[in-house]
């Protein structure tokens, strides 16, 4: 079964913005939209989720945070004991100072690690992933939205049509996929 998808181009992020209000004031969906560069206000007006990555930067960092601890009092209480500048070497809480900076630095690397892997996976844009781009400018200067007429069930293609001819585009694309 094929799906006909409309990629509509513009030149300018807030024609694309104001075209985008325009059709979705009307009752038509917009599936994506591709630019070079974040378009700050667009998930709202497109009714993207918003996202739950920073939840997961602070489990990573957590996870980050327990196994610096648990790692650090295994090594240098449990495993292999040094007196290092006087300092006790026969119980943690003792030498929690001294761990603070380890601690942090472990904590921050796992969120940071975590948060990349998973907005890459997420995005499936992982190294070796076939691109999903529908037109290569859109890493230069243009933008794209991108309309899939089965997410509209309520208007033709001739309707879409004369709604999207009111936005200002530069250039109109339409390919089935399967």
């Amino acid at each position: 079964m094929s799906d006909k998808v409309i990629y509509v181009m513009y030149d300018d992020d807030e024609v694309l913005k104001d075209g985008a209000k325009k059709l979705v004031s009307k009752g038509v969906k917009i599936n994506e939209v591709f630019s070079p560069f974040p378009i700050h206000g667009i998930d709202p007006i497109i009714g993207v989720k918003q996202t739950r990555l920073g939840i997961m930067a602070f489990l990573y960092g957590l996870t980050g945070l327990t196994v610096a601890t648990l790692g650090m009092r295994y090594f240098m209480v449990v495993d292999w004991p040094m007196n290092i500048g006087g300092k006790p070497n026969f119980s943690y809480l003792q030498n929690m100072l001294a761990f603070v900076p380890i601690t942090f630095e472990f904590t921050v690397l796992c969120a940071a690690h975590g948060m990349a892997i998973t907005y890459l996976l997420l995005n499936k844009t992982l190294p070796g992933m076939p691109a999903q781009n529908p037109d290569p400018r859109t890493t230069d200067d243009k933008f794209v939205m991108e309309i899939r007429l089965n997410e509209n069930p309520s208007m033709s293609e001739g309707d879409l049509d004369a709604i999207i001819k009111e936005t200002g585009f530069i250039e109109i694309d339409k390919k089935d996929i399967k």
